[in-house]
């Protein structure tokens, strides 16, 4: 009971945004300001287009970024363009430009794909050359035309088989 009491205390003393389940949570994000749920609810900042909103800022509050933040809360047209652009880079790392670039990350995948398919066909080769053993003489095209004839001599399969297809008046397939 006084541990759960204490904890309770410490919960309130720290004022725990709605959301975080403990101030180990908080830990986690230093000085910088909880601002929504994000893309899962727990206290950490991505860069994601599906979930444009991150759960903390992306810079610890300095005081300038205070004093920025106080003079938002006023008029925006008094806001330079330098100040709006250190207002989001203080919210945020990257623009959705910036982070939805493209960075040529395909061209060392591809890269790589082909260098393990060319080594996998120097396997092949040297396995073929090396370890495998000749194929039998039953693979031999002039020994295949062989076996092929002396079936349709012996007319197997006669119904649906390969006899069924040989013309035997004509010496052709049909």
């Amino acid at each position: 009971m006084a541990n759960f009491l204490l904890r309770r205390a410490l919960l309130d003393a720290v004022r725990v945004p709605a959301g975080a389940r403990s101030v180990s949570e908080l830990a986690k994000i230093g000085n910088r300001e909880w601002v929504g749920f994000g893309y899962n609810g727990q206290p950490n900042y991505a860069d994601r287009s599906d979930f444009p909103m991150p759960a903390v800022r992306f810079r610890p509050d300095t005081p300038d970024v205070k004093a920025l933040r106080e003079k938002e809360k006023g008029d925006w047209k008094k806001l330079t363009l330098e100040e709006k652009k250190a207002l989001y880079r203080a919210a945020y790392c990257q623009t959705f430009a910036e982070f939805q670039a493209p960075t040529g990350e395909w061209k060392g995948i591809l890269g790589w794909s082909l260098v393990i398919a060319s080594l996998s066909v120097w396997i092949y080769m040297g396995m073929k050359l090396f370890v495998y053993s000749p194929l039998p003489d039953s693979l031999k095209e002039e020994n295949q035309k062989a076996q092929l004839k002396r079936m349709l001599d012996l007319k197997m399969n006669p119904i649906d088989g390969l006899a069924s297809k040989w013309d035997y008046e004509n010496n052709r397939w049909k």
